[in-house]
């Protein structure tokens, strides 16, 4: 699995023309991509690093506060977070132009484990996690916060 991770002080997804997921305050934004190899080993892993990740700036102006830290101290942030399916962090394009999408998983596994990432990072966090619907034309709208924009995946877990 695959993730970029995006500190945003606003967001929102709309998907034919209805937003569907949106928040005001600090957050998150994630864009996760599920290869065929990944399991719900994967899904802990990044739950447990999503929730722990550490920066947003403590009263010292150093990131060192989780998501979870901050929930609620500061104005409209309940934790924020929304999950948007990305296949595209997995294209190849070392051959030609047109990037090929052969190590994204097929539907079958990628829906399953996308779902179990947002229950068990909403259940880490103690909050709803907004997300958007996977497969479906999504516009992602956000303004990135610092800009912190940080990236895991659970091949490099060492």
């Amino acid at each position: 699995m695959r993730i970029v991770i995006q500190r945003a002080n606003t967001a929102s997804v709309t998907i034919n023309g209805n937003i569907t997921a949106a928040f005001h305050g600090l957050g998150y934004v994630i864009l996760l991509g599920i290869e065929a190899t990944d399991t719900l080993d994967d899904v802990d892993w990044l739950v447990r690093k999503v929730a722990a990740l550490r920066v947003f700036d403590d009263e010292h102006g150093i990131m060192n506060r989780s998501i979870i830290d901050i929930q609620g101290e500061h104005e409209g942030c309940d934790g924020n977070i929304i999950v948007v399916s990305q296949f595209t962090l997995f294209a190849s394009y070392k051959k030609g132009n047109r990037p090929s999408w052969l190590r994204a998983a097929s539907h079958d596994i990628s829906i399953p484990l996308y779902e179990a990432f947002i229950q068990r990072l909403a259940t880490a966090i103690g909050r709803p996690v907004g997300h958007g619907e996977f497969g479906a034309d999504m516009k992602v709208a956000l303004v990135n916060d610092g800009p912190v924009t940080i990236t895991m995946d659970t091949k490099n877990k060492e």
